[in-house]
């Protein structure tokens, strides 16, 4: 038991130095992007660019294909979400908003349609040997990032929670940097809640 850690351990430690220029600089431009978004940068946007560009490639050449499709989606919101920050900072309105329970179901019911429906969609019509996974991954980070664009603070509980979900699949897909980025995501997605948080509840304070 103890040969067969080692061995796994050497085969990691071997893989992360043979990582790819490429993967480095989606892990910094995606941290960097990350923090940005938590602080409420408006460079997050441009950053985040960089970040889905680069990790287009890396998914499609590791046959997350979701994945790689959402990287499109991606670019796409990030121009969207720096156009509309930029709106909201000129029309000076409220940044951050919550959404009621009823809209929280309707969202989490739409994730659970959308993954299956992914899910599906991956297992017919590519060579992925992870469609359900890889799609509902792709679904509750489509979600996520839609509340992003529109500063909701909720879409921050979703970044958690698929971090979460993104960091054994990437091991397994031998990602082991993407892994290790998703686990930093996941602490700075934890602190963009709280600071988000913090800020919201200052907006609905009576003044």
């Amino acid at each position: 038991m103890v040969l067969l850690s080692l061995t796994i351990w050497q085969h990691i430690v071997k893989e992360f130095f043979n990582i790819s220029p490429l993967e480095w600089v989606g892990f910094t431009a995606t941290i960097a992007c990350v923090y940005l978004a938590a602080r409420q940068s408006i460079w997050n946007w441009p950053v985040g660019i960089i970040s889905v560009t680069t990790y287009c490639f890396i998914y499609y050449q590791s046959q997350l294909f979701g994945d790689a499709a959402l990287q499109i989606y991606f670019f796409g919101t990030s121009v969207y979400g720096w156009y509309f920050w930029l709106k909201k900072d000129k029309a000076q309105e409220k940044p951050i908003v919550s959404l009621p329970w009823g809209d929280i179901v309707i969202v989490l019911l739409g994730t659970v349609a959308l993954s299956y429906m992914l899910g599906l969609f991956l297992q017919t019509f590519t060579p992925t040997n992870v469609p359900y996974i890889d799609g509902f991954c792709t679904a509750v980070s489509f979600m996520a990032q839609i509340l992003m664009t529109r500063k909701v603070l909720q879409n921050w509980a979703l970044w958690i929670f698929v971090d979460i979900c993104y960091v054994p699949l990437y091991i397994y897909k031998s990602l082991y940097l993407t892994s290790l980025l998703y686990i930093v995501l996941l602490v700075l997605a934890y602190m963009g809640h709280i600071d988000w948080r913090k800020e919201y509840k200052k907006q609905t304070v009576p003044a």
